[in-house]
């Protein structure tokens, strides 16, 4: 059964349906043997494979094995996703960020509870239905554990197809992703569709890598890569203009009084909702400044231990941070005050302010 809808089925074809099939089917040949051995991949359950899917979007597969690990053991069922605390969900998110995907985890697992009680569906329309989960999480969950004839395209399927059928359009655009899809579809076949999903992702983060030259004399689609001579695969793929990043300055207050640190929770929506995080400005302040601006919180500063810069980057801002280490004669309630130590095991301080605690941990405190 092909699940990609009719008004998709009619859309003019790309052309490279018998290519397609050849690509695949030397895949299926390539990848039992060449297969990266990852926790995710170890069985078929959709809530394993959902995970790691969200995990790994926009993060590093290396980066990812100890999270997911650590997640699935606290929380190893939907049922307790579901009913997991905000703050227990973001210290097991902590240093992943982009923390909506964690959100939209939760809200997701409390769905399959009240409407599908507590099963993962197995179509693709009620998989792509669920809060945070879009084209390529469905179509990677519907023919990985249910085998669906639904191709998951993201950035590694993209540069793979665009480079082997020497496609030039922009894969930004979400019409050329949908065209993608539809390309592999066609060569998607019921008992094959996750060995398809996944070789295709494992070309891409293997092979025909992101970044560096391509490992073509590794390739098994060598013989009929359009772009593999000449260093074709240099201009391919197209990608569009990236928008520069908003630059803010900020200045960052780690506080300490009788060894405990300032904290405090950020706003509800916006960058890094609901969240913990170090008292800051967004205001660049020199030294006398920022002492100033201290005095002003009620907290009576008594010695400037340290001033160091940090920069922070996200997809569209970055954080050019200027961070003040103060010893405090006062503890106000305006801020949580807490051990270092309770930090790191019981507040989600993302990696933003991450690198301040460490550094906390280094400054003579005597």
């Amino acid at each position: 059964m092909n699940n990609v809808n009719n008004t998709e089925k009619t859309t003019e074809s790309l052309g490279f349906e018998t290519k397609t099939k050849q690509m695949l089917e030397a895949l299926y040949a390539w990848y039992p043997d060449h297969a990266r051995d990852l926790p995710w991949r170890r069985d078929n359950d959709p809530y394993h494979v959902w995970i790691s899917e969200i995990m790994l979007q926009q993060t590093r597969v290396e980066a990812v094995k100890e999270y997911y690990v650590r997640f699935l053991k606290k929380l190893p069922t939907i049922a307790s996703l579901a009913r997991v605390s905000d703050d227990m969900l973001m210290k097991l998110w902590e240093g992943l960020g982009y923390y909506n995907r964690a959100r939209n985890l939760k809200k997701a697992a409390i769905e399959i509870e009240e409407v599908y009680g507590g099963s993962f569906p197995d179509t693709y329309e009620a998989i792509r239905s669920l809060p945070g989960i879009g084209a390529y999480t469905a179509g990677a969950i519907g023919s990985t554990c249910f085998e669906l004839e639904t191709p998951a395209v993201d950035g590694n399927v993209l540069r793979v197809f665009s480079r082997v059928m020497s496609y030039k359009e922009i894969i930004d655009k979400q019409s050329t992703k949908e065209a993608v899809c539809r390309e592999l579809a066609k060569g998607y076949e019921y008992g094959k569709c996750k060995l398809a999903t996944q070789s295709l992702m494992e070309l891409g983060a293997t092979i025909c890598v992101p970044n560096g030259a391509p490992h073509c004399m590794e390739c098994p689609l060598a013989h009929i890569c359009a772009s593999k001579d000449h260093d074709g695969w240099k201009n391919l793929p197209v990608r569009a203009e990236k928008k520069k990043r908003k630059i803010v300055d900020m200045s960052v207050f780690v506080l300490r009084c009788d060894h405990t640190f300032a904290i405090r929770k950020r706003e509800k929506k916006g960058l890094l909702a609901g969240l913990w995080e170090y008292p800051n400005t967004d205001r660049k302040m020199d030294v006398q400044t920022a002492l100033n601006y201290v005095s002003g919180l009620g907290v009576s500063p008594a010695k400037l231990r340290m001033q160091t810069n940090y920069t922070h980057i996200f997809s569209h801002v970055e954080w050019r941070m200027t961070a003040y280490f103060i010893d405090c004669m006062e503890a106000t309630d305006d801020f949580i005050w807490t051990t270092r130590e309770k930090i790191l095991t019981d507040y989600a301080l993302p990696s933003a302010f991450r690198s301040f605690l460490d550094v906390s941990a280094d400054i003579d405190i005597d």
